[in-house]
């Protein structure tokens, strides 16, 4: 029998509703349940994708014997951490104090105010070194709460407090500056791993924020070893298992330092903050390899993350079949079959396929060798061996297609989209691909259309049903994405778009008398705590790409309302960045945008090649302190103010200006002129001794 997550519309909640725990969504039934009974809280947060949140609901949610004391002793709610990331924020943050870590499946144990008093992560069935079974956990914290009442909220007093004091800032002298972002970069490279790419030890996570940081600091004036350091990163990766060598694109994270042997879930943030990555890195180095890269990766979230709507889907699950990886993984027996005699021991050589297999007896497929080393070892070009595994990698993909799939979540979230239409919008601006452009376009009309109600934008859509209120990060994440789509279409719309989601920010998520920025907006539902965090982890905050978005927009705008708000917004996390800097990838970013030069670029022009000949000539280079604006010609005039602002054709051509400053150069109407102005401005933008 179906319990009441079968009425949601979350696939994680759905994944649920066969279970005998009588879950609860969140929301006024069970809170005020809890309230009524006297009973204690069990909140379990996790997400679809998640590979240890399967294996507890398997263990123990399936488990009549440990549901029956879930629903004896507790009030039990279910939450998908990806639809309410506010609910998720607060809590695992409170796992974090009690626990000294964090992480998913997520397990809380709550007062029926909503205060946590107990809680921790993934607990096995069985006790484990370490870790007590899960049932034991249920037993011990209700006799807590049954016969040491005064002790528990004592406790959890105690723990509402420092949650209240980690939503709030700290007024310090510090201020951030180019010193702050050598700092930073000081501590990665004490923990950067030479050999094998990354940073510290296993499990390695792919951390694209911080290698964004890394390139812009080289390009801005920084160490030349940074580049070196974002460089090998992404090749090792690209190179490793943690990548799908036949249908493209990331898993989560490795759990060994070579990036060998990934959590085999795929994200769609992860493959989109990894695309811009390596298109930055391309824009740096003019790497083929590194193109290849992002085209990979984007080819595979157009191929089968993308809804026939526009929109893109989440995730993909790391299990099929009851399993971890399995839908990736291969036999040599298979490979002989699928390949044929003629290439597939030259493709075992190239993947590392052994008889042992590296993974649970069978073989993710990695290159462990440079193709070049590759090809001379066998005697054959390096043309030669890419067309044969070419060739070799697309019939294995076709016989993967036979494999159950893992599951997908098609779920629809505002900020993760907005980090894939700003990836396919810059990528098919600098490499000439009008398809990526039409791909951004298409998703970006997508959200602003379904994904608004009453004025108000929202966070997460599916199957036609779009709800809940959007966060800071939808806001900020969707109006970089819109600034990206105009500087790669000139369409005024994506402009005028970015400039209403500002326009909300300033109004719905900023204290007025502070001028802090929170994750909810003012009229949110009220948690225990309103969430703020302003650390980049596995996505950007809503405080970095806030900052960001607002500093862009008020550069091309000339909106010093704007500028002062990023200003404050980098300013508050000072003293952070000077002592926790990495943690702060996007945000160190966004510093450096702030020291660098300001670079304008403003096309004007038409539907025509030579106006997008100019945008990709503008898009190729990269520029730490740069913004990109246009206008089509019959769609505006000039406006009165910013870096548009009576910019018009000369002699009726499409024509480019190249600004510092607003302070432009003769304005130019080829690529060859426009590439010799950015040549002018090019080199070090930015004093950063060493």
């Amino acid at each position: 029998m179906a319990n009441r997550l079968s009425r949601e519309t979350s696939p994680y909640l759905r994944q649920h509703e066969k279970n005998p725990v009588d879950w609860y969504p969140w929301g006024p039934e069970a809170l005020e349940k809890s309230v009524a009974e006297d009973r204690p809280i069990l909140l379990s947060v996790g997400y679809s994708s998640c590979h240890w949140c399967h294996v507890m609901e398997r263990e123990s949610f399936e488990d009549p014997a440990t549901a029956a004391l879930m629903n004896e002793l507790y009030v039990n709610i279910k939450v998908d951490r990806e639809e309410r990331p506010d609910i998720d924020a607060v809590y695992m943050k409170a796992v974090q104090a009690m626990t000294g870590r964090g992480g998913w499946p997520m397990t809380v144990f709550l007062t029926p105010g909503r205060v946590p008093f107990f809680a921790g992560t993934y607990y096995p069935p069985e006790p484990a070194p370490g870790m007590p079974a899960f049932r034991q956990v249920l037993e011990a914290v209700a006799d807590a709460w049954q016969h040491r009442r005064d002790d528990v909220h004592a406790g959890s007093s105690r723990l509402l407090e420092a949650l209240e004091k980690s939503s709030t800032t700290e007024q310090t002298e510090a201020s951030a500056t180019a010193e702050t972002l050598q700092a930073a970069y000081r501590t990665l490279a004490s923990q950067y791993d030479p050999t094998h790419g990354g940073f510290g030890r296993a499990p390695k996570f792919p951390q694209p924020v911080t290698l964004e940081f890394l390139m812009r600091f080289h390009a801005g004036g920084g160490s030349s070893n940074a580049l070196e350091m974002a460089l090998h990163t992404l090749r090792r990766m690209a190179a490793g298992g943690m990548r799908d060598h036949l249908g493209g694109g990331f898993h989560r994270y490795s759990v060994d330092a070579r990036w060998l042997v990934p959590h085999f879930e795929k994200m769609l943030y992860d493959n989109a903050l990894l695309a811009s990555a390596f298109l930055d890195a391309w824009k740096l180095t003019d790497s083929d390899d590194l193109r290849d890269v992002v085209v990979h990766t984007l080819d595979y979230l157009a191929e089968d993350l993308r809804s026939p709507a526009g929109g893109f889907y989440s995730a993909r699950d790391a299990d099929s079949e009851g399993e971890e990886g399995t839908f990736y993984v291969w036999s040599p027996e298979e490979i002989d079959v699928v390949v044929g005699s003629d290439d597939a021991a030259l493709f075992r050589r190239t993947y590392d396929v052994s008889d042992g297999g590296n993974f649970e007896g069978r073989n993710i497929l990695h290159l462990p060798h440079e193709p070049s080393a590759v090809a001379s070892a066998e005697g054959i070009s390096e043309a030669d061996l890419e067309q044969r595994m070419s060739r070799a990698r697309a019939r294995l993909l076709a016989r993967r297609a036979e494999r159950e799939a893992p599951f997908r979540d098609e779920k629809v979230i505002v900020s993760w989209n907005g980090l894939a239409i700003r990836a396919f919008a810059e990528a098919g601006a600098a490499l000439g691909r009008p398809d990526y452009v039409e791909t951004a376009r298409q998703a970006a009309t997508f959200l602003w259309s379904e994904m608004r109600r009453d004025d108000r934008l929202l966070h997460s859509w599916i199957e036609g049903d779009a709800r809940i209120h959007a966060f800071l990060d939808d806001h900020a994440s969707l109006g970089n994405a819109f600034l990206s789509l105009h500087g790669a279409t000139l369409e005024a719309r994506w402009l005028e778009g970015a400039q209403w989601l500002c326009e909300e920010i300033l109004a719905r998520f900023r204290d007025p008398d502070s001028g802090v920025f929170f994750d909810t907006a003012h009229d949110a539902e009220a948690l225990i705590v309103r969430p703020r965090d302003p650390m980049d982890n596995a996505t950007p905050s809503g405080a970095s790409l806030t900052a960001e978005l607002l500093l862009r927009a008020g550069r091309i705008l000339d909106d010093t309302r704007y500028l002062d708000a990023a200003h404050t917004i980098v300013e508050e996390e000072a003293d952070a960045l000077a002592r926790f800097g990495p943690a702060f990838g996007r945000m160190l970013s966004v510093l450096d945008r702030e020291l660098s030069t300001p670079v304008e670029i403003a096309i004007v022009g038409g539907r025509d090649d030579a106006t997008a000949a100019l945008v990709r000539a503008a898009h190729e280079r990269f520029l730490p302190g740069g913004v990109i604006a246009g206008r089509l010609d019959e769609e505006t005039p000039a406006p009165e103010r910013g870096l548009l602002a009576g910019r018009n054709r000369v002699e009726g051509a499409a024509t480019a200006y190249v600004c510092e400053n607003y302070a432009c150069s003769l304005p130019v109407r080829d690529t060859r002129g426009l590439r010799a102005a950015l040549r002018e401005i090019d080199g070090p933008l930015r004093s950063t001794p060493e």
